[in-house]
């Protein structure tokens, strides 16, 4: 469920919105009478690019899972869409099947697309209220948008200001089908399952029900599971020497456990950031409880000694069935727990920037 979502996160930031319906104004005396705008079954893209060769193709894609949705060819200059949307939402017109590409927020417009080869990413899109509203958004965070960008570095005052514009577009716009988006952003800085819970549950019923809707209950599910505020139970394994180490040793200190394997390619590739994260923070009250689970002894205690890993490390070396990751619903590496001198636990699955803001935060 993850990965249906890659397009949207290459987005510099987040936006909004559902059409609302206005209300219909009451004819007065001497004054003209109201033109009803057409009613518009379903979408039409009219595009109008130049520096594409003719007969260029172009694909109009599914903006979460990237797959397409209809595909043509630009004739003199112009291009053409035509579709139903059930609910407003993201889609992407690439050309020649490969990037850059133009994002927009559809709804059953009558849209316009205008732009150029050399920078197609920056063509104009006009006629669609929910596009609008879109850019008007990824507008309102432009000056924030290192939070996102750039995670290895905490701004705690740009991150409060992005997490207040976050938070006043959910609460103005909770029938929007951009809005779990603004959710989905919001969890990403704020790292709170609960105030992300609080967010989520403002908005209206078939928001919820949405892919993205889902998602985020999934995610909120996921974080509360021995989430921020419970403390993690305590446990005991063996070292690499065989000798027993209890998580409740490392008391008075914040502590990543963190659940990997010498196998695992992902868990490889973290490590990197998690040494970084080690070395910039082992002299501020921080360490890292590595709990792996391997089989093999010598694969694991190699990895240990070639990724520099240099913090303790425990296993029964019993591959997934490890008693602790068990105990902890562990399904996929990496996974982590961050917890505080108190053993409670103020962070979960911390990867890459996201670790080191969080550190940042807590280790000033």
């Amino acid at each position: 469920m993850k990965r249906i979502f890659l397009f949207v996160f290459l987005l510099p930031a987040i936006a909004t919105a559902q059409v609302t319906q206005k209300t219909k104004p009451k004819p007065k005396s001497n004054t003209r009478a109201v033109v009803k705008a057409p009613v518009v079954e379903g979408f039409v893209i009219n595009g109008e690019v130049t520096g594409f060769p003719e007969g260029t193709t172009v694909a109009l894609l599914n903006g979460l899972t990237g797959a397409p949705e209809s595909e043509t060819t630009v004739k003199a200059n112009k291009f053409q869409f035509k579709g139903k949307m059930g609910n407003p939402d993201f889609k992407i017109i690439l050309f020649n099947k490969q990037p850059p590409f133009i994002t927009l927020f559809l709804d059953n417009s009558i849209v316009k697309v205008t732009g150029e080869r050399i920078n197609i990413d920056k063509a104009k899109v006009t006629g669609s209220p929910s596009h609008n509203d879109f850019e008007q958004f990824n507008n309102s965070l432009e000056p924030y948008k290192s939070v996102f960008t750039n995670p290895n570095v905490y701004d705690s005052a740009a991150t409060s200001n992005a997490l207040q514009i976050l938070k006043e577009f959910i609460t103005s716009h909770t029938n929007s089908y951009i809005t779990p988006l603004a959710v989905i952003r919001y969890n990403q800085v704020a790292d709170d399952p609960i105030k992300t819970e609080e967010m989520f549950n403002l908005l209206a019923p078939q928001l919820k029900g949405s892919p993205m809707g889902v998602y985020i209950t999934q995610q909120i599910a996921e974080g509360k599971s021995n989430g921020a505020g419970t403390t993690l139970a305590d446990f005991t394994q063996a070292d690499t020497l065989g000798n027993p180490v209890s998580l409740s040793s490392l008391r008075g200190k914040y502590v990543l456990v963190d659940f990997w394997a010498s196998w695992c390619g992902p868990c490889r590739q973290e490590n990197p950031n998690l040494v970084a994260a080690y070395n910039k923070y082992k002299s501020k009250n921080f360490t890292v409880l590595g709990v792996s689970l391997d089989k093999a002894k010598q694969a694991w205690v190699d990895a240990i000694k070639m990724d520099g890993l240099a913090w303790t490390h425990v296993s029964d070396l019993q591959g997934w069935a490890n008693a602790v990751a068990q105990k902890f619903q562990i399904y996929q590496i990496p996974a982590n727990f961050l917890l505080d001198p108190e053993g409670k636990v103020v962070g979960k699955d911390l990867k890459g920037g996201a670790l080191e803001r969080k550190l940042a935060r807590l280790l000033k």
